[in-house]
């Protein structure tokens, strides 16, 4: 009975398939295969509202690499001369044209002109519409879909349309996608509600240790970290000073400025904290002062940051709440133990109803972007005008509990270096989704900001869970899975690196590669190679450089968007390479609900690569200098300026992932900090 009813079923979609859209539309944009963390749920009521946002074709975006290279590049004339905020926003702005002719098409369709809001900078249009108003515009239909992980509801289209009855026999079979007239396509980007978003994850594991080489799984329920630890001394550090016998097993603040010659900080000046960026995690007070108190001893306490929050947000928790998760704090050690007396800055995002259900779905820096950048919570790049409703926050939040304000647009100045130890996988996001963010990323640029993030823990994986089991791509689970926004070339990426135990400060770190147990057997520094965007030509050479001596022994493709389901290469091979440095992610002492944990990820990297960018900054100030801004094509061009790392590999995927080499690598990037031939490069341009 079941057969011969789904037989009707597809019999029924062949029909309806066979009459289209009309011949005067065209397919939009289309998503064949499901979300892999979303589940199609049933088909929403023809009187239910959605809210529409369609983003308008920007200007000048073709030519954002290029300006930017121009202030970035050390061997531009122009380097060091940033745009300001004002100039940012009228270079790209939509054209008129685009704004009359999307109206009239709406107007055309019933939708009445009172109904549509129109952004400041005309980047985008929003309106309310029933699901039968929706349906008839875009020729599709829309369902919710459900989360696998959460209890978070969204919308999405499907194409066929099929009566309501029939619709639980042929779900399966349809696919996501809209049409819009052609005369119209030229000046839309993308419709939302639209397609849907899947997992994010923190970028650091903590565990406790009974002993010396006794690695407990990550979670609460090891003991912690004992004297045994604290007293650890590799015999060749034994005529090293006491404060840096023990890096081999126990990263302190005395280790990492011994790793990269990092002096004592003294500067002070206006105007240059350093901003985190936290979402989900939230630091605790007595946390921060234990580290101040054991392995800081120079930060005073009660040392705090300086908090810029978003939509609601919390400023810290007590030592007990679940939202002390640790990532908050580590970021925080790290930062002011490395650059006190400068500040830190908080920018921690969205209200605690919001909040953890993003760190378990999707919502990754765009509510924070708005608050830096007012038109980015109306502006349109990529098909995404300002925020998707079917994916970020809505404010004010009907939730209990939940924030009442509006959300915030422009309220807060970018701080000259940021840090981000979030992540998610690059499948996971749609790629107009990603590339309106790293259009973002890009003006930061412009205007003088250096935004670095944390490349990932699970080398050529993703997290566990994500796309398979192991975190990889295509039916076997064997396909390298590259991380957002480390994807994105206007990104700083920050992988990891250890010191083996018997190792001291003064020997050659390898690529981070632990295994912690349980779900993090194979943790380790995230690299390779996206399929969204090419590589830049300011990596290039290092990349071609790379493939030509290490010749990575895995079967390879060349294209973007690749269907990974039938492509036989494991990676991208034209794809923009990532990380582009790394820094020390190991065995990092710090405090968590009160016990001393060990840490390790690239969440530790991230923080510390930033705070000697804040450092350099501190002396350019001093001399009368802008800040570094926009760091890789100095970097690519000055690679002797950093800490080669050739030893170690980032396995995952069944694979032994991508060896170090000499030079640049998909594992650490071109190296770690050697601060004072950084310094000497930064200080000797305009």
């Amino acid at each position: 009975m079941l057969l011969s009813q789904l037989a009707v079923a597809v019999a029924f979609v062949a029909i309806s398939s066979a009459a289209p859209a009309p011949s005067t539309h065209a397919l939009h944009e289309k998503r064949d295969a499901p979300a892999a963390d979303w589940v199609k749920g049933a088909r929403i009521e023809g009187d239910a509202v959605l809210p529409m946002r369609i983003g308008l074709t920007q200007t000048n975006l073709e030519k954002g690499y290029d300006y930017l290279m121009e202030v970035s590049d050390p061997e531009s004339d122009k380097y060091g001369k940033y745009w300001s905020m004002e100039k940012v926003h009228d270079v790209f702005a939509p054209p008129k044209e685009t704004v009359r002719t999307v109206r009239e098409w709406l107007t055309s369709s019933g939708i009445h002109g009172s109904r549509v809001i129109q952004s400041d900078n005309n980047g985008w249009l929003a309106f309310d519409a029933t699901v039968d108003e929706a349906e008839t515009l875009l020729k599709t239909q829309f369902h919710e879909h459900e989360h696998k992980h959460s209890a978070n509801v969204r919308v999405g289209c499907d194409e066929q349309e099929i009566p309501r009855s029939l619709y639980r026999l042929c779900k399966l079979l349809t696919r996501a996608r809209y049409h819009i007239p052609k005369h119209i396509q030229e000046h839309v980007d993308y419709i939302t509600p639209g397609i849907k978003l899947t997992p994010v994850v923190k970028r650091s594991v903590k565990v406790k240790r009974e002993s010396s080489f006794s690695i407990k799984p990550a979670g609460r329920t090891s003991s912690p970290a004992g004297s045994d630890d604290s007293q650890w001394m590799s015999p060749s550090a034994a005529n090293l000073p006491p404060d840096i016998q023990g890096c081999g097993m126990n990263i302190t603040p005395p280790c990492i400025k011994a790793l990269y010659q990092i002096p004592d900080a003294t500067l002070k000046s206006p105007g240059n904290s350093l901003g985190l960026y936290e979402q989900g995690s939230y630091f605790n007070k007595e946390d921060v002062d234990a580290f101040y108190a054991k392995y800081a001893p120079y930060v005073p306490q009660g040392t705090f940051p300086v908090p810029q929050l978003i939509d609601g947000a919390n400023y810290s928790v007590s030592i007990n709440s679940s939202f002390n998760s640790g990532e908050a704090n580590i970021d925080i050690d790290m930062a002011y133990s490395l650059i006190y007396p400068q500040t830190v800055t908080l920018y921690q995002t969205d209200d605690q109803i919001y909040e953890p259900e993003e760190v378990a779905t999707t919502n990754l820096f765009n509510t924070f972007l708005d608050a830096l950048d007012g038109s980015y919570c109306n502006y349109t790049a990529f098909g995404e005008t300002g925020d998707d409703p079917s994916i970020d926050p809505i404010y004010p939040d009907p939730a209990p509990g939940g924030y009442k304000g509006q959300r915030q647009c422009g309220v807060y100045k970018p701080t000259n270096v940021i840090s981000a130890s979030y992540g998610q996988a690059e499948a996971d996001l749609p790629i107009k989704y990603s590339k309106r963010q790293c259009n973002e990323f890009m003006k930061l640029g412009l205007q003088g900001h250096s935004i670095l993030a944390a490349s990932g823990d699970y080398g050529v994986a993703s997290f566990p869970g994500d796309g398979s089991a192991d975190g990889c791509l295509g039916p076997d689970g064997l396909i390298f899975n590259p991380q957002y926004p480390s994807n994105c070339p206007y990104i700083t990426s920050v992988g990891g690196t250890l010191l083996y135990a018997h190792q001291t400060v003064y020997t050659p770190e390898s690529v981070m590669h632990v295994n912690l147990s349980g779900t993090a057997q194979n943790f380790s520094s995230s690299g390779g190679f996206s399929n969204y965007y090419a590589q830049p030509d300011y990596q290039q050479a290092a990349v071609a450089k790379y493939f030509a001596e290490a010749n990575p022994p895995y079967p390879y493709y060349s294209e973007f968007s690749v269907n990974v389901n039938k492509t036989k290469g494991l990676y991208n091979r034209i794809g923009r390479g990532y990380p582009d440095v790394a820094a020390n992610g190991a065995n990092f002492r710090a405090y968590t609900t009160g016990t001393d944990f060990f840490f390790y990820g690239t969440s530790l990297a991230s923080p510390l690569f930033a705070s000697v960018l804040t450092l350099i900054n501190e002396e350019r100030f001093k001399a009368g200098k802008g800040p570094v801004g926009f760091v890789n094509p100095t970097l690519y061009k000055n690679p002797q300026v950093l800490n080669d790392i050739t030893n170690g590999t980032n396995v995952g995927c069944g694979s032994e992932g991508f060896h170090a080499a000499k030079g640049w690598d998909p594992a650490t990037g071109l190296g770690t900090p050697n601060y004072p031939d950084m310094l000497q490069l930064f200080m000797s341009l305009p």
